[in-house]
């Protein structure tokens, strides 16, 4: 009986363990803008959500920020998550009147600077008004619905420093089908070739390896004379509201990761 309660004790406390590290801060209000019931709802929001990008979302907001936005919501996000995963943080910074959003991992081609631009278009309106939960709210929605319709064809990031292009590419249903169905006809048909020319007897088949083959080296050197790399660099934008160059997503380097987003005042 004794070992029965034991075992059940120890079920009941390994329950709560996980089910405590299986809860993930959405919100850090250090402004206190949002209610307890806000924050719940918004905790919500980003649940399902952080399941779907194998990763985190996060809403914070300050009064103390010492940086520009972007440095500190790259910071911040970095803190969470670590650099080049999955995950993007929506900035309130109450103190300069300025907001940011800053993406990685996944989420970089997700929000691309299209997209983005009609994000920081409604939140722009709505952190204005000093509606700040709508504008949170707004955030998680949109990058859901971002989330859900997948990632752009033709989707490709640019770092904004270097010029640098790195092309996204995801095989679609109809092209690993046609992969597999074609090298299926390849493989039977080298088989069939390969069979019908030697025509092995099995056992009763010897290759005279001495008589029939040889070997001859040679001694070869290859030198590099010249090589040429050719970047082109961008400018940054005047404004603080994303990319800016219509398709793609624009990226940026801060303390050994990549990341992407933009922001502005209101």
């Amino acid at each position: 009986m004794k070992k029965r309660y034991f075992l059940l004790l120890v079920l009941f406390a390994s329950c709560l363990f996980f089910s405590s590290k299986a809860y993930a801060q959405t919100v850090f209000d250090q402004a206190n803008l949002f209610t307890q019931s806000e924050i719940e709802q918004l905790d919500a929001l980003a649940t399902p959500l952080n399941e779907r990008i194998k990763g985190q979302v996060f809403v914070v907001t300050t009064t103390e920020n010492q940086d520009d936005e972007e440095t500190y919501a790259d910071d911040f996000l970095r803190d969470q998550i670590g650099n080049n995963n999955n995950g993007s943080v929506f900035l309130i910074d109450m103190g300069n009147r300025g907001y940011h959003i800053s993406t990685s991992g996944n989420m970089i081609d997700y929000v691309t600077d299209r997209r983005l631009s009609k994000l920081t278009d409604t939140i722009q309106t709505q952190l204005s008004a000093g509606d700040y939960y709508q504008a949170a709210a707004s955030y998680l929605n949109e990058l859901t619905t971002f989330v859900k319709d997948g990632v752009p064809s033709g989707q490709y990031q640019i770092d904004r420093d270097t010029g640098k292009i790195t092309y996204y590419k995801s095989l679609t249903p109809l092209e690993i089908t046609i992969s597999l169905v074609v090298a299926l006809i390849f493989s039977v048909g080298f088989f069939i070739i390969i069979k019908a020319r030697y025509q092995l007897k099995g056992k009763t088949y010897h290759y005279p390896l001495s008589e029939k083959s040889s070997l001859e080296l040679t001694l070869q050197q290859d030198r590099l004379t010249n090589s040429f790399v050719t970047t082109r660099r961008i400018p940054k934008a005047n404004n603080n509201n994303g990319g800016g160059f219509g398709g793609g997503s624009t990226t940026h380097s801060s303390g050994g990761g990549t990341f992407g987003g933009g922001g502005g005042k209101f």
